[in-house]
Order: structure tokens, then sequence, then C-alpha cells
């Protein structure tokens, strides 16, 4: 049966749309090119009665092979692109290294779909089924992390060793953000530039940025001249949605898979953070805090604090980065 009010719902936003795209500018090139140094391949599935795509990247080991494959989880802002370093490093350790974009993000399908983590839980475990690969260590960032909590508590058997790198949802936003409805999220999305998504990135390097750093507003900000960009404006409201009305955090306790947690101690992300209310800006996202409570409810787990650092630790402070997760690998179970 039609539902009425999601169609009128959706048709309201199709107008939006076209009023959008009429007057959207192409996209300026900036700063460096892009120049993905690993291929992205494709696996097909079917979510709700739809045929998809999900990219993703398989990197052979480079030095002497362990056998073992690592499992990249990128983040709300990023694709697998940005896990190129972290993927040319664990190749060189002997790892098989896979860094899918889940649906809705990078080369994937950007679907109309009901996101939820438990979805895209199924869909990396059906990737990592069609690869042939039984066991990963996981290494999880930011919305990532949330994916990563819900993989390992839905797969444990899957999972050797989990890396939740400044995860997001290790606090409960419903708590700490106005909720705001799907129309307006979406709106929010299609008013999107370069310069808001540059902006909004810069917040991850607190007083660092670096030209370097870019290439992965351009990674990001690609989109937004092409005819996806609708579409994919309308996955992000939706996975906005998802991380808002999913929380992770009162079910860390349950992991019982041995855990490295690295926090940037500059981190001050919070997920609708433009919304918080005056009393509540000097009280969410404190990173610092929030990985000390998450290393305190994940039983045997391991906590290394990185100072000076925001919220990407494999791009900003990747030698720390790097050396916490070898010597995390290389520990006996």
């Amino acid at each position: 049966m039609l539902d009425f009010h999601r169609f009128e719902s959706r048709a309201r936003l199709a107008l939006l749309l076209l009023v959008t795209i009429c007057a959207l500018p192409a996209l300026a090139q900036q700063g460096q090119a892009l120049h993905p140094k690993y291929s992205v391949r494709f696996f097909q599935l079917q979510v709700e009665n739809q045929d998809l795509r999900m990219a993703y990247r398989d990197v052979r080991p480079t030095g002497a092979a362990n056998g073992k494959a690592v499992l990249l989880l990128h983040g709300k802002n990023f694709s697998g692109f940005y896990w190129e370093a972290t993927i040319e490093f664990l190749a060189q350790q002997g790892y098989r290294v896979i860094a899918p974009d889940q649906l809705g993000f990078g080369a994937s399908s950007r679907p109309d779909i009901h996101y939820s983590f438990h979805q895209m839980a199924q869909n990396t475990k059906a990737l990592l089924d069609h690869l042939g690969l039984k066991q990963v260590d996981v290494i999880a960032h930011s919305m990532g992390g949330m994916l990563g909590v819900r993989f390992t508590l839905l797969f444990p058997e899957t999972v050797e060793r989990l890396v939740l790198e400044n995860p997001i949802g290790l606090e409960d936003y419903r708590k700490l953000v106005p909720y705001v409805s799907l129309p307006q999220q979406y709106a929010a999305e299609l008013s999107q530039t370069y310069e808001k998504m540059r902006d909004y990135q810069k917040s991850y390097y607190p007083g660092a940025w670096k030209p370097e750093y870019e290439v992965y507003v351009q990674d990001q900000a690609g989109v937004l001249a092409t005819g996806e960009y609708p579409r994919a404006a309308w996955s992000s409201a939706l996975t906005y949605q998802m991380i808002y009305e999913q929380p992770v955090v009162y079910e860390l306790g349950e992991i019982s898979r041995p855990t490295l947690v690295i926090i940037g101690q500059a981190d001050r992300t919070v997920v609708g953070k433009n919304r918080l209310p005056p009393a509540l800006q000097s009280v969410a996202g404190q990173y610092p805090e929030l990985g000390r409570k998450t290393h305190a409810a994940i039983k045997g787990s391991i906590l290394v604090e990185v100072p000076d650092c925001g919220h990407i630790p494999h791009i900003q402070k990747p030698e720390q980065f790097r050396d916490a997760v070898v010597k995390f690998f290389a520990a006996p179970s």
C-alpha cells in the first residue's frame, strides 16, 4: 500500500532537489589532484530488493606474508581512500588489507534504504565471505568505530583483534544534540559546498591544517558537481540519522575480543555539534575522558592516548598510530 505521507515528503524533497541542482555551480579544482594508489573493485549485493555495488580495495602483502588480513572501516566524511598510507604500511608488514567503501559512501552505490549499522555489518561480512576471509583484524575510525563495535558484536568469531581509533558514538547524541527531521538534514546536506566541507574537516586537526590534507576534502567533495550529488546528500542525511538513532555506547562492555583504543587527545568531535546547547559546548566531545571511559568499559582493552592530535591519528600522527597498531597486533592473544 502506498504511504501517502512518505510519498508527499519525497515529492517536496524532489522539488528542493531540482531547485538546488539548477543553482549548483561546478566544483572548482582545488589543492592537489587525486591520484588513488590502489584500484577499486566491486562486490555485487542486494539490499531491500535493490541490486547494489559495494566498492572495496583488496591489497596483497608487499612484505613477507604473515597469513593475516586487516579490515579497515572508514568514517562518515570519508571513503577507503583516506586509508592509503595505512594500507601501504600494513601490506609492508605482511598483511592482506581490505578497505571497503560502505554503501552510501565513496564509489559504492548510494541507495535509498534504511541505513543501519547492523546492515552495514552484514554487508561487510558478506564481502569477507566473498573474499574467502574467515577471520580479520579490524581497524575502525570515527563512524567506522560504531560499525566496528556492531560488527564485532554480531560476528565475534570473525574478529581476531579490534582497533577503535577515535570512534564517534562514545556518548549518546540523543541526550546532547537537539533532534532535526530527515527533510531538515537533507536540506542541510544539499547546501554543502567545497568550502563548508573543508572548514568542517579542519576541525579534525585543531590548529594543524596542512596542504596535504586537501585531498581528503576533494575525496568527499568530488560528488558535488555530478548528477549523483542529490543522491549522495540523501544518503548522507540517512546516515546522520543512523548515527543519531543507533547508539552503541551502551554495548561496549559486551565486546569480548582483544581491543586497542587509540584516542587523539585534542579531538572534540560531536555529531551535530553546531546544534549543541551552550551549556553542553564544553561537556560533549571530550575525547580524553571518553577514551578512558571506553577503556574501562571494554574488559582487558588497551588505551593509547596520542597528545597534540585531533580526530584522525592515522593521518595526523601516523608514526604513533603505526607503533601502537604494530605492538598490539604482535602481542600474544
